[in-house]
Parts: structure tokens; sequence; C-alpha cells
């Protein structure tokens, strides 16, 4: 099939790639999908791919030009992919507000970070391109449907756009509607008390997390679908019956704030130990990609000239931006430590590069196998956590007041690197069935890591003092029910301050441990018997994050697999058309309401208020709710009709 092959297009060397144009360009898009992904990975702890997005707007720009090729609409989309990946770092950095050592993000220090961590991404899987995606047969979806969309040309930017702006257009009106204006509830909730024992259903009507969900697929829905009844069929239940009930507290509020110190422990515990198995079972794998890298090295330096489209950029180009990208990063440790930290900005320094060199092959051979979106990034955080919390324990920092917030500041240079050693290879698979130069895509890749950099610490200022995080408000009188949750800043950050502290309920996550392992077990069982899986680390998501947030994905997970359904009979073209209108349709309800959301900051940031919008007052709530329940149902009805109609 084409999908698979590189495209041979002729004198495609001769085809432009790096261009100034595209550089602006890549820029641009590149502030609206950062801002997008930060938005959606502070209010759920999720982020989504965004070389899609990017390819469609860059052929619908520079087609207006009329003179674009198709690999400078890849250099777009390379530079773009980098910063959005690169705003996973909110999974660990806003933990360092709400430890109380930041009160806002200083631009140099986050600036530095992210843009020297994304930067050695870059550079420690530039030795792993050739082995990876050439001499195997990993799959890189997000990769290779990119180059899809890119060979599709001007058919894929003109459906491709509208798909995309009708989902951004609904899913912008609607949390306007919802957030701003107030006419819209934003969840339903209820609960419900047997004996003791209190049980509680909810969700919410976001339709981000509906587009989240269409995009994880029915597999994830199903197993985070297991961990909500498991932590509020189960453990919620069992510990309001077993606990005493504080006077003056309702048994449903008494629920909630046991979820919130119990459960999500053990929801840690059992995402820890589906991150160590992810990549237990992938160890072999990535041996031998180690392996077949440096075979590969070897016989290119003794073969002589290399082909543009195998051209990486030079041995010492790589050696003077690796030395510029650690004296960033060691600049960002010094700043952070202050002057008097030399010691713990080059221990810092080292260990965060040293780690982040180990996982870099690991996580590019994760991307390859299962994409980018789905590999267990936030696992690889809470890894990096323990095992710096655990070194820091045998310095002096370690008993120090600096101690919790310089884990967590190695911690998130460690997952800079990560998310973009998981982004890096994609984007070059991409490139190589185009046909791309390696060395361009490579400079795209750094100059996104920079442009991504830039604009990551204001957008986190802009949110964090329009929301604020919860537990961790900007000033008083702020309504909490409007905080970002920030999963996994919240987990990380608690772990981290647990083993410093040596305050961790080691039972609690030993508890969710052996259940994670229980539950490997049942997912090899189901691997070897039959075609169903169960992806372990989406039911410790299902156990450890909100309900309202939980049951909205595996809403848009569902709707995913009603459209399936409703594609049965067709041909694999129109199944293949369906698949990318779904996922710029998603990818559209995400950055639609990501947008409004960060509009809406900047509103709420000018003003002081954060109901700068709201046109209704409290007794309009009853009617909201009606109608935020059939607005949301008419909308998720209309998307799986889109997605499933003829092409």
């Amino acid at each position: 099939m084409s999908i698979a092959q590189p495209q041979n297009t002729a004198g495609s060397a001769a085809l432009r790639e790096l261009t100034l144009r595209g550089f602006i360009l890549g820029a641009l898009i590149t502030v609206v999908l950062t801002a997008a992904n930060i938005y959606l990975g502070l209010k759920v702890g999720l982020t989504f791919a965004s070389s899609i997005p990017a390819a469609v707007v860059s052929m619908v720009v520079l087609r207006l030009f009329g003179n674009a090729s198709i690999l400078e609409n890849n250099a777009v989309q390379t530079q773009a992919s980098a910063a959005g990946t690169l705003s996973a770092i909110i999974l660990v950095i806003p933990g360092l507000v709400m430890v109380g050592h930041w009160h806002g993000f200083p631009w140099f220090e986050t600036a530095a970070l992210c843009g020297a961590g994304g930067i050695l991404g870059v550079l420690f899987t530039i030795p792993l391109r050739r082995a990876l995606i050439i001499d195997t047969a990993l799959p890189f979806p997000e990769g290779v449907a990119a180059a899809e969309v890119l060979k599709l040309g001007d058919e894929a930017a003109t459906g491709g756009a509208r798909d995309l702006a009708t989902g951004g257009i609904l899913a912008g009106l609607f949390s306007l509607a919802s957030a701003g204006f107030g006419l819209l509830a934003d969840s339903i909730s209820g609960g419900f008390v047997i004996g003791h024992a209190a049980f509680r259903m909810a969700t919410g009507f976001s339709l981000a997390l509906i587009g989240a969900g269409y995009l994880m697929g029915i597999a994830a829905g199903a197993a985070i679908l297991v961990g909500i009844l498991i932590s509020w069929g189960v453990i919620v239940p069992y510990f309001t019956a077993t606990a005493p009930l504080p006077d003056g507290t309702a048994l449903l509020d008494f629920a909630q704030s046991l979820w919130r110190s119990k459960a999500r422990l053990i929801g840690a515990g059992t995402i820890g130990i589906a991150a160590v198995w992810t990549l237990i079972t992938l160890a072999p794998a990535i041996w031998r990609g180690l392996n077949a890298a440096a075979a590969s090295s070897r016989g290119r330096a003794a073969g002589g000239g290399i082909e543009r489209t195998d051209r990486d950029i030079t041995p010492r180009t790589i050696f003077i931006i690796l030395v510029i990208a650690l004296v960033g990063l060691f600049a960002a440790f010094l700043a952070f430590t202050g002057s008097g930290g030399w010691g713990a900005a080059l221990a810092g320094t080292i260990w965060a590069a040293g780690i982040g060199f180990l996982v870099a092959a690991a996580c590019g051979y994760m991307a390859g196998l299962v994409g980018s979106s789905s590999s267990p990034i936030s696992g690889i955080g809470i890894i990096a956590v323990v095992l710096t919390s655990l070194g820091l324990l045998a310095l002096p920092q370690g008993s120090g007041p600096m101690a919790v917030p310089l884990a967590l500041f190695i911690t998130s240079a460690v997952l800079a690197i990560s998310t973009i050693s998981n982004d890096n290879l994609q984007d070059l698979k991409t490139g190589y069935l185009v046909s791309a130069t390696p060395a361009s895509q490579q400079i795209c890749l750094v100059v996104g890591c920079i442009v991504g950099a830039m604009v990551i610490p204001p957008l986190l200022d802009l949110l964090y003092n329009a929301y604020g995080f919860i537990d961790a408000m900007p000033r008083p009188g702020m309504d909490p029910n409007l905080a970002l949750a920030a999963p996994q800043a919240t987990l990380i950050s608690a772990l981290a301050k647990g083993v410093l502290g040596n305050t961790v309920d080691w039972s609690l996550i030993s508890l969710g441990i052996l259940l994670g392992a229980g539950l490997i077990v049942v997912d090899v069982i189901l691997k070897a018997t039959t075609s169903l899986r169960l992806p372990v680390l989406a039911v410790g998501m299902g156990i450890y994050l909100p309900p309202t947030i939980d049951m909205t994905l595996v809403v848009g997970a569902v709707m995913g697999w009603i459209a399936t359904r409703m594609l049965k009979g067709r041909s694999e073209a129109q199944k293949a058309a369906a698949e990318h209108r779904g996922i710029l349709l998603a990818s559209g309800l995400i950055v639609g309401e990501s947008l409004v959301g960060v509009a809406m900051a900047g509103l709420i940031g000018a003003s002081g208020k954060q109901d700068v919008l709201l046109l209704v007052g409290p007794g309009f709530a009853p009617t909201a709710q009606i109608l935020g329940v059939v607005v949301f149902v008419a909308v998720c009805a209309l998307f799986v009709r889109m997605v499933a109609r003829r092409a």
C-alpha cells in the first residue's frame, strides 16, 4: 500500500522545504496549537497530537501563494507539532505553584527549561532515525496519518479545513454559552447512599473531552469506564462505609474527600505499575533498535555518500547545538536555585540530561509502536519524580526547603526531553513517507522547540491567574469550581512531597500497584485468547481523574465506536475518508474549546472578575442544566452523523 512507502516524486530534491514564510506560518500555528494543548492539559491531563491539524492549516494558507510544495507543508507541520508536543511540560511544571515555590511562571526559567529540554530530545533521537523508521516495521500511526493528509493535497486542504473549522466553531460556541454566558451547565452529577456506602455518577459536557475521547478509541474508553467503576463503585463506597463520618459533614461530601485522599493514591499506584510494565515489555525491542542504530551508523560511516532523503544534520552541528542546549539547561537550573546553588544546578543538569538520554530511546520506540498520543508519558513523569526524589534523599539538598521544588524542576526537564523524543521520530516518519530531508526537519524541530518555549510561560501565567489550580488559587474569592485540575501535576507534586517528607501513604499506593498487577494479568490473558485489550494505564486514569472528566472521555470513545459500526459495509476508501474526517472534527473540538478558554482567560485577567461574561443569575441553574443536557446530546449526535456520512 502507498501508505507504507515513501513518495517518489520526480524532482523532489528541487522542491523548497525551509522558507521564511514557512517558519512564520509555523510560528503562528505553534501559538494556536500550544495554547490549545496547554488548556486541555491543565483541564484534564491529556494533550493531543497536533501534526494533522497543523498540516491542514498549512496547506490551506500556503495554497493561497500558489507555489507551495508538499515538503514546505511538511516543514511547517513539523515545526508546529514540536511546539504543540512540548506543551506536555504542563504535566509537571504547575506543581511548582502547587507546592508554593512559585506564584506564577517566571519567563526565563520556564522558557529555558522547555527550550533546552526540547532541543536535547531532538538531538538524542537523531541516531535512532534510520533504525526505527526505515529498518523496522513500526507503524508510527500519527506519522503515517499526517503523511497521507499531506499527499491528499488540495482535497485534504479543502475538506480538512472545513471539518477542522466545523468542530472548532461547535466547541467554541458551546464553551462560550457554558463557561462564559452561563446559559448551559458544564456537567451533571448525582449520588446515592446504600447504608453507609456512598456512590456517585457524573459526566461533564466538555466537547474538547469528547474529541479527546474519540481520539483515544473504544479500548481506552472501556478501560477508563472500568476505572470509574472501581473507584466509585468499590473503593469510595468501601471507605465511606468503614471510615467514621465527621460531624456536620454530608456523606456525599465525605465521599468526595475520601476519593481525593485515598482513591487517587490507589490510582497513582496503578498508573505507575502500568508505566513500568509498558517499559518492561518494550525493553527487548528498544535494545534491538539501539543495536540496529549502532550497526546502521557504522555501515553509513563506511559507505561514502548519503542521499538527500537520508541526510541528518552534521555531527559538528549536533555537537554545537548540544553544548548550547546543555548550557541553556544549566542556566535554567542556576536561575532556579539562585547564585549560590552552582552545585545543585550542575547536578540537576547532569541528572536530567542523563535520565533524558536513557528514556529518549524508550519514548521514541513507544511512539513508533502505539503513537505519540497513546505513549505513557505521564508514567515517565511518575517514574522520574520518584527516582529523582530518592536520589535527592542521599544528598544534603534532600532535607532542605528546596528539595521538593528541585525534584519537580528536574522532572520537568526530563519530561521536556521525553515528549520531544516521543514526537521527533513521528515527524521524521512523515518526512520519510513524503521524501523530505531529515536535516531540514530536525532544524524545524529545533525552531519549534524555541518558539514553543517562548510562548508557554505567558500562556501558563494567563490561565493560572484567570482560573487557578485546584488547591492553588492565585487570589482569594475565586470560584474553585472553575479551577483547572492539572491532574498529573497534582499527582507528581504529591509524590515528590510524600517521598522526600516520608509522608506518602505507601499502603494505598501499594494497593494500587497490586490492583494494576492483577489488571495486567487480565490484559495478558485477553491478548492471548481474544481480540480484546484492557489498557491498564487507562484504568488508572479512570480511578485517578474526576468522574466529570472520565465519563466525558468515555462518551467520546463510545461515539467513535458507534460511528465505526455505522460504516460497516462501506468501501475501504469511504472508511478511510470517515476516519480522517473524525480525526479532524475531534481535533477541531479540542482546539475550539481550548482557544475560547484561553480568550476568556484574557478577559478574566483584564477585568479581574471570573464572571465577566455571565448573563444569568443563580436561579437559572436548573434551566441551564436541562439546556446543557439537550444541546450536548444534540452536538454529540451531529458529530457521529458527520463522521459516518457517506464519503
